[in-house]
């Protein structure tokens, strides 16, 4: 096993990472910007070394910083956690150069994968139900002459990057061109690429994906579904485990897929496949994230298997110890995300707590938030025997958080779980509180 790892990351998943290093006995390196020099994770890590600048840019995704930092620091392997340079294939490709492990996939499958339009050629071919759509319209024209075989409403996608950058929803033929002009501007300051495609827009549909864990030898394990339909701007808000959408017939089909998606990708690491689930019971491929996902605590908690830990493991050669008959979705857990409407210093900090309560932060009293990274100030998650107990910790502990001079979304995510929407488990992509 590893003895000392590097996490290119910052915030409550780079404490995430440190924790389950603690556990395995393994040595960790925190890299920090200037303006995380006060950062928890700065503090936790058995080694810190500055990375650069405020900027994300000259720190957090600066690559030839961070190997240099890993070298110096005799780190073995290098884990990204997510965003930043996690589904960087040139990243994972330099890593492999120094003769240091990339905790996640392969450069290449990374590659693949990241380019959905590629992904989608990837899934037709092994037989997972895709949206209808088209390939890489290189011009307004060319766009035009796929959407009138698509058919209005539909998105168009830029074909790399994530988080619901580069995606814009076209209602008719006249708003085509500025839709493919925007989305091609913002994919290509995004994410350095501005191809673009378009996908049938569906209406009334829910979000779903299965978590995977896949091994050097081929072994496929899926940990079960994820909702995530609760979202804002294409950004996930708040996720569930299991759906409440969710049969036996479609959690059996929709894993047989997704273990098919992998496979034909020749997947190894954490990875979850996406897909959009309609109310006919249809589902069709969305996209495959090759990292470690935000929600992944929901389904640890259901499964009761630490998915950071295996992440490390699968990275180390280790073979997964257990099949899918071992998996067992137990009870319900519930994840709002609680993020900054903007900055300055945590003047009162109160978390909440009891049994099945677990709040995911880096957040301290007296913390000051910076203005240079993602608005993510932690993961509120909690567990119970069932939904509707879920449901009512969640509002409980939702109520007890106090973040005291940092605006955030705790009002609104009180108002969502108090949704009669919401409670019946029929919401889709497009909720929103009512009373909010």
């Amino acid at each position: 096993m590893f003895s000392k790892i590097l996490i290119a990351n910052r915030g409550e998943i780079a404490v995430r990472i440190i924790r389950a290093c603690r556990e395995m006995g393994i040595s960790t390196v925190a890299v920090y910007s200037g303006a995380d020099e006060e950062a928890l994770h700065a503090s936790m890590a058995d080694q810190s070394i500055c990375i650069g600048g405020n900027a994300a840019s000259k720190s957090y995704l600066n690559q030839n910083n961070i190997i240099s930092a890993a070298l110096a620091t005799g780190a073995q392997a290098i884990h990204p956690g997510y965003g930043f340079l996690a589904e960087n294939a040139d990243f994972a490709e330099l890593c492999k150069a120094h003769n240091i492990v990339f905790i996640g996939p392969t450069a290449n499958v990374i590659s693949k994968l990241g380019d959905k339009e590629q992904a989608r050629q990837i899934m037709n071919k092994a037989g997972v139900p895709i949206v209808p759509g088209s390939g890489i319209a290189a011009t307004p024209k060319e766009a035009a002459e796929a959407a009138a075989k698509i058919g209005y409403p539909l998105l168009v996608k830029a074909r790399a990057g994530g988080g619901g950058r580069g995606i814009r929803l076209v209602q008719d033929a006249s708003q085509l061109e500025k839709a493919f002009v925007s989305a091609t501007e913002e994919a290509k300051g995004a994410f350095g690429d501005g191809s673009v495609y378009l996908e049938k827009y569906l209406t009334q549909v829910k979000h779903v994906e299965i978590q995977l864990l896949a091994d050097e030898k081929g072994n496929v394990v899926s940990l079960g579904e994820r909702e995530c339909s609760i979202q804002r701007g294409n950004q996930k808000l708040l996720e569930e485990s299991p759906s409440p959408a969710m049969t036996s017939q479609l959690r059996e089909a929709m894993t047989e897929a997704a273990v098919k998606a992998a496979k034909a990708a020749k997947y190894t690491s954490v990875g979850t496949v996406e897909f959009l689930l309609d109310g006919n019971g249809n589902f069709y491929f969305m996209e495959m994230n090759t990292r470690l996902q935000v929600e992944h605590p929901v389904t640890e908690n259901v499964t009761g298997i630490d998915i950071v830990k295996w992440q490390i493991r699968i990275a180390d050669g280790v073979v997964l110890d257990f099949a899918q008959k071992d998996i067992e979705i137990e009870g319900a857990s519930i994840e709002c995300r609680i993020n900054a409407l903007g900055c300055g210093e945590v003047q009162f900090l109160h978390l909440p707590g009891g049994p099945g309560v677990r709040f995911d932060t880096a957040l301290y009293q007296g913390y000051d938030v910076p203005p240079y990274y993602d608005s993510l100030l932690g993961k509120l998650i909690v567990q119970g025997k069932t939904r509707e107990e879920a449901i009512r910790k969640m509002t409980a502990a939702l109520s007890e958080l106090v973040i005291d001079g940092v605006p955030n979304n705790i009002e609104e995510q009180i108002a969502t779980v108090g949704d009669p929407v919401f409670r019946s488990g029929n919401y889709y992509t497009n909720f929103k509180p009512t009373f909010f």
